[in-house]
């Protein structure tokens, strides 16, 4: 079956969330993300903030995740590896490679796209490294 997804409709109904931060609710979150479609092992989502978001890693897979407008900082740590801070902007995609944990800060605000594996791993603290919490698994 062939699935169509018109981006420009998907992300219209989505409210930018200013203020988000590691600790924000799912229920606060309401209204900024959808879940748009089935994608191999995992889903595609849209996605529209201004803040900081969780720390997050992704044990089946790697993300592949597309800047559709704004700006950020893509923190991620892998493995043994001290935490990298890679610019990121409008028409760029990241591939997060499984496992490693990564987050955004993006005081502006970004409109993304993810195409996200299976589970996700979260910190939902406002910490500079996840690995020294406990993690939830959504």
């Amino acid at each position: 079956m062939i699935t169509l997804l018109d981006l420009n409709a998907e992300f219209a109904k989505l409210n930018m969330l200013h203020g988000r931060t590691p600790t924000t609710t799912e229920a606060e979150r309401e209204g900024s993300s959808a879940w748009l479609a089935p994608y191999r092992d995992g889903t595609i989502f849209a996605s529209k903030s201004a803040g900081k978001g969780a720390w997050e890693r992704h044990p089946d897979g790697d993300e592949l995740v597309q800047v559709i407008e704004g700006s950020a900082t893509l923190d991620i740590v892998t493995d043994d590896n001290p935490v990298q801070s890679i610019p990121v902007h409008t028409g760029m995609i990241a591939i997060v490679p499984r496992g490693a944990w990564h987050r955004f800060h993006y005081p502006d605000g970004i409109t993304l796209l993810t195409v996200t594996p299976g589970k996700s791993d979260y910190v939902r603290l406002d910490i500079d490294d996840p690995r020294t919490a406990e993690l939830q698994r959504n």
